[in-house]
């Protein structure tokens, strides 16, 4: 079963069975490129983490007292990274998982300006928050331009 999926993922975006209306082939384009940059840039943001548990605790005390927490948020993020990645190969396809790409980027933003707000919060985290923001709007533009092509389904030309 693993071999079918890689293979199928190795044979590139099927665009599924959709038929292109006018302008959507740049509404794919712009989803595509979205989710790639997105989960490459995830990976390379997150996946060096793995190696500085010890170096937060001390340069962000108190140090880590509970790595289970702190490694599953980081197996969780770095999953959906590979997830921006999937949607990325066929968005239309994907189309129902950027809405929880948009949430996975609304909780990280929300939280961080939550606690700028109530403890002055700032710096790396800040800009990791700002990203996040960023990504989740134009996780929401490509799932906007990736809607399906409802014309001819009532009538209109």
């Amino acid at each position: 079963m693993a071999e079918a999926v890689l293979n199928d993922f190795a044979d590139g975006p099927t665009e599924s069975t959709h038929v292109f209306k006018d302008g959507e082939r740049l509404g794919m384009t712009f989803a595509r490129r979205v989710f790639r940059i997105a989960g490459i840039y995830g990976l390379l943001a997150l996946v060096p983490i793995y190696l500085l548990e010890g170096r937060i605790g001390r340069d962000t005390p108190p140090p880590i007292t509970h790595p289970e927490f702190f490694y599953g948020f980081l197996g969780v993020a770095v999953a959906w990274q590979v997830a921006f990645l999937i949607i990325a190969r066929d968005p239309v396809r994907f189309r129902p998982l950027m809405i929880a790409a948009v949430l996975e980027k609304a909780t990280f933003a929300g939280a961080v300006t939550a606690l700028m707000v109530v403890r002055g919060m700032g710096g790396p985290v800040l800009v990791g928050g700002l990203i996040d923001l960023v990504l989740g709007v134009l996780f929401v533009l490509a799932y906007l331009w990736t809607a399906p092509y409802r014309g001819e389904a009532i009538g209109v030309e």
